[in-house]
């Protein structure tokens, strides 16, 4: 059968479906990147918020058209909104032949099998969920290991855990993808070797909260020793984290991320607020105080460290004082890269029933203010890289342009900005090159390769 995959979401979903390519490719099963040709497609989806249910729907309704109008047999939705929403799933969409949940991907090859016995025939129900990695069943697989890399050569993400145990009260994934379980650390050290041996220059450590990662297994945090067992094990140059938690930040990580000079200097710290009040709420770990008290501790042991952020916007119950207190931080702090989301409220989640939800315009109007000044602060902080050189890893040349582009360490894959140059000699994706940072396009940077 040839198998066709649209994989959204996050790169813990883009994770998943490499796992379930694996297993289906392992299974005898030809993986086609055209729809078109596709016998079965399967769709990943996200259902995080609700712009990632809506663009999941959309690409349902896209591949029932193919389904409908030309040769493809079958739909099997999986991933988030599967777990979340399998029966109504195959309620709404007749043209799906099969849902199956973030816990039960590795029953893929069983999903597309019996969909493709029972073309035109009958609907499969969902699978059952069987919570991998389970530490209570040792039979029940990993969370990566086995996959085939849909990033490009040179690159990979490290999933460390599944699951959640923070119980934001905005946040539905605790549910979705289960309680937290921390992957083995020679699992992991295995798994970086390998990805070591196929080339990859640089890995970025993921997980719904990777600071929390060994305190279930290990009985206290361990990401620092993670990264040091990772580091010796392998030659990977680049090793990034992303979804990093301000409570659990550790005297002992902030060491290794300064003193180890192949862990990159960037941490991914969702804040979502600063407000006590507003923390309170959203059941966050920690309040405005132990935040700021983890920024300045972080900014004086790594001076050159690069910080993103993230913050929630119109959540239930924030005031105009809570806004301003906000918009206040961000400018005080300067942070090097910063989103901002309007609260998405989200059945299911405590905070779908708060009281004294906000107006949407209120929300989109709060949110183009903090945007507005965030986007000044990024102006001026690369303009102060004009001159500099920097560290460039490339991803590719656009014959158009006659530019080179990639990232630097301070630009996290399919997040941060690029940076184009110009180069004399030829240059090959995965490659390392130094830039002289030109000129600012808005949030990228241009400049010129050097001679080496």
């Amino acid at each position: 059968m040839k198998i066709g995959f649209v994989s959204l979401g996050c790169p813990k979903n883009q994770l998943d479906t490499e796992v379930m390519l694996h297993h289906l490719a392992s299974a005898g099963h030809e993986i086609t990147p055209e729809e078109t040709e596709a016998d079965i497609v399967i769709i990943n989806t996200c259902a995080f918020i609700e712009s990632a249910k809506k663009e999941a729907i959309d690409n349902i309704l896209d591949i029932a058209y193919l389904k409908k109008h030309h040769s493809l047999g079958g739909i099997v939705v999986t991933g988030c909104m599967a777990e979340r929403y399998g029966q109504e799933i195959l309620d709404e969409f007749p043209e799906v032949d099969a849902v199956l949940g973030v816990g039960s991907i590795h029953n893929i090859v069983e999903a597309v099998d019996s969909v493709a016995a029972n073309m035109g025939k009958k609907r499969k129900k969902n699978a059952p969920d069987c919570r991998y990695y389970s530490h209570e069943d040792k039979n029940k697989v990993a969370l990566g290991g086995d996959r085939i890399l849909t990033t490009p050569d040179y690159a990979a993400y490290l999933k460390i855990s599944e699951g959640c145990d923070n119980r934001c009260t905005y946040c539905a994934i605790p549910d979705i993808r289960g309680k937290f379980r921390s992957r083995p650390m020679e699992e992991l050290i295995d798994e970086a070797r390998e990805l070591d041996e196929l080339g990859v220059k640089e890995l970025t450590i993921i997980a719904q909260d990777t600071t929390r990662y060994g305190i279930d297994l290990y009985g206290k945090y361990c990401l620092d020793e993670l990264l040091r067992k990772i580091t010796e094990a392998t030659s990977i140059p680049w090793i990034r984290v992303l979804y990093c938690y301000p409570d659990k930040i550790t005297d002992g990580l902030i060491e290794e991320m300064k003193n180890n000079p192949r862990i990159l200097n960037y941490i991914d710290l969702p804040l979502q607020h600063i407000s006590d009040k507003v923390l309170k709420r959203m059941n966050r770990h920690g309040n405005g105080t132990l935040i700021r008290e983890v920024l300045t501790k972080i900014k004086k042991e790594i001076p050159d460290v690069t910080i993103r952020t993230t913050f929630i916007v119109g959540f239930p119950g924030e005031t105009e004082e809570d806004f301003v207190e906000l918009a206040e931080f961000i400018k005080s702090e300067r942070f090097d890269r910063a989103g901002v989301f309007t609260y998405s409220r989200e059945e299911g989640t405590p905070a779908y029933d708060f009281k004294d939800q906000i107006d949407e315009q209120v929300k989109q109007d709060r949110m183009d203010i903090l945007m507005r000044s965030q986007f000044l602060i990024n102006e001026e902080k690369n303009a102060e890289k004009i001159g500099k050189i920097i560290d460039v890893i490339c991803e590719d040349y656009d014959p158009v342009s006659e530019f080179y582009f990639g990232r630097s360490a301070a630009d996290a894959p399919e997040i941060d900005g690029k940076v184009f140059f110009k180069s004399d000699r030829q240059i090959a994706p995965g490659d390392f090159v130094r830039v002289k940072v030109r000129r600012v396009e808005e949030y990228d940077l241009c400049g010129f390769a050097l001679q080496e």
